[in-house]
């Protein structure tokens, strides 16, 4: 293992464990440990050199932030790549995979891209209240930011919604899947997916061939219709409702690892080796369509 990767490996855990373990369970009911996720997250970036925008919202009286950075581009500074993670948990759990895992992948990846110089300009946002009771409503981070990108008018050639990568297992039968897919896609947990609906079919395909052209580790994609439980479970859903391209990257979560949304989801149940590679290969894709472009 090289020194940039051990770095890597180091930061990753040291994240999920501020995020999961020092804070543990953070949403609108539990309000100081949403702040201090916030917090967290925004002296992450700044550290970083990044001026951070939090842009805030009110719900049910809690002042919640979606926060945002950005690398500007350069020839195609006007297209936009975003990168999303959520950063608030179910009620109930700590959320290390669900998705500490996510954010700390979103802060390792503009830690890599702050040495870049892109075509494209690259937002970093990690987001607010994605968890139930929240999810598909207008108090839904990603649904106040999207409609608002929408009116802005901005030119988002890809979102990709970084969720629940955490988790992999070698192991026989260690993956389930909705009825049929089982056919088409392999038993082990040892894989990590890319997921779109039908007009984000291209990106996704630009996208998988970036991450297979930088890194060896398994990967599968499939375009489906959002109506496939799962398929549409997280904050790509909502720039699909404003009409943009938009990618869930996923280890794809219940169908495989069995402390979704549990109390027992907990920093030490993490592959932290397998993130790692993952979120190297993940920084190299995007990276190549950030100076490539997202056509």
């Amino acid at each position: 293992m090289g020194a940039e990767e051990q770095t890597l490996t180091w930061n990753l855990r040291t994240h999920v464990e501020q995020l999961a373990g020092e804070i543990g369970e953070r949403n609108v009911f539990r309000p100081q440990a949403l702040q201090a996720a916030a917090e967290y997250i925004g002296r992450q970036w700044e550290q970083q050199g990044y001026p951070v925008e939090r842009l805030a919202y009110e719900v049910s009286g809690v002042r919640c932030l979606n926060l945002q950075i950005t690398r500007s581009g350069g020839a195609r500074k006007k297209e936009i790549l975003l990168l999303g993670a959520h950063y608030d948990t179910v009620a109930g759990s700590p959320g290390a995979n669900d998705n500490g895992s996510g954010v700390a992948a979103l802060i390792e990846m503009s830690r890599l891209f702050a040495d870049v110089d892109p075509a494209m300009t690259v937002r970093f946002v990690a987001f607010v209240n994605e968890e139930p009771p929240f999810f598909t409503t207008e108090q839904q981070g990603s649904m106040v930011y999207a409609e608002a990108a929408r009116r802005r008018g901005d030119d988002i050639r890809l979102m990709a919604s970084i969720e629940t990568i955490g988790w992999y297992s070698d192991k026989p039968d260690s993956q389930s899947y909705p009825p049929l897919f089982e056919l088409f896609y392999p038993a082990r947990a040892y894989f990590i997916g890319i997921v779109s609906n039908f007009r984000s079919w291209a990106a996704m395909r630009r996208l998988a061939a970036a991450f297979r052209a930088n890194s060896d580790f398994p990967l599968e994609t499939t375009a489906i219709f959002p109506f496939v439980p799962g398929v549409s479970w997280s904050d790509h859903r909502s720039f699909w409702l404003q009409g943009y391209r938009a990618v869930m990257v996923t280890d794809t979560a219940f169908y495989r690892y069995r402390h979704y949304h549990a109390p027992t989801d907990t920093p030490d149940k993490l592959a932290y080796p397998e993130l790692t590679q993952v979120t190297s290969g993940l920084y190299a894709a995007f990276s190549e369509l950030a100076h490539g472009g997202v056509d």
